[in-house]
């Protein structure tokens, strides 16, 4: 790579979460960032603007194969080529590094000490305070985990979106189980309320299962067609869905 074409990857890497560089020579440039774990090896190939991207420090590769199964070339590798598709590359990336596995977690467990070095005057308002936070954490974790989109309807609308837990936070034995990115979905309002109600829950291939309460005549009204299906799901989802159709569903 040139130093032109090495500014370019920089410049895509510093916009889509990759914000400082490690190393940039002709035959690389690895970036990484303050806000996750990971790392991201671009590498030039034989054409010039096309590169063979890896990220030897996450995220799951299965999932970033998943989210761009046409930059996928097999393994650990992706290619880009062009600056609009290293950056898609570089984001999701990024978003999922700042999700998986237990990102939240560690960022609940850093921001509780801060707070416990200062509580509140109560313990009852210590409690909601950190409760609020990591509920905070846990939805920044879903929307880095969906892209932003409802996981049912592809609906980007943060405004409509809810964090929704299938097994509850008070239910939970520990933060790593209440802040786990796979227990829970990131859905549109009316979705959120029927999951949390108990009105709606999904099997272990992501359809939909409604509870009688919710008729014929009612469910056209909430939009809910026989096509609508979670948009992926994962074998770390099922154990929370089974716990969900188990405790939280109403038949």
């Amino acid at each position: 790579m040139n130093t032109l074409e090495r500014t370019l990857v920089e410049k895509a890497g510093y916009a889509h979460g990759w914000e400082n560089v490690r190393e940039s020579k002709a035959e690389r440039v690895v970036m990484y960032s303050a806000r996750h774990k990971a790392e991201a090896h671009v590498t030039p190939t034989e054409s010039a603007m096309i590169w063979q991207v890896t990220f030897p420090k996450g995220p799951q590769t299965t999932e970033l194969a998943r989210s761009l199964p046409e930059q996928h070339t097999g393994g650990d590798t992706f290619k880009a080529t062009d600056e609009a598709s290293l950056g898609r590359l570089l984001r999701r990336a990024a978003e999922l590094a700042m999700s998986l596995p237990n990102q939240a977690a560690e960022h609940y467990a850093s921001e509780i000490a801060k707070i416990d070095a200062n509580p509140p005057s109560t313990t009852e308002v210590l409690a909601l305070v950190k409760q609020r936070r990591g509920q905070d954490l846990f939805r920044a974790a879903l929307m880095d985990y969906w892209g932003g989109a409802c996981a049912v309807t592809g609906i980007a609308i943060p405004e409509l979106l809810r964090a929704s837990h299938a097994k509850p936070w008070a239910k939970c034995e520990a933060d790593q189980e209440r802040l786990n990115v796979f227990n829970g979905f990131l859905l549109c309002a009316h979705l959120d309320a029927l999951f949390d109600q108990g009105l709606m829950t999904f099997d272990d291939q992501g359809t939909p299962i409604y509870s009688a309460k919710l008729d014929t005549e009612t469910r056209p009204k909430l939009s809910l067609s026989p096509g609508l299906k979670l948009r992926w799901i994962t074998a770390q989802h099922t154990p929370f869905l089974s716990w969900h159709r188990q405790h939280v569903f109403c038949p």
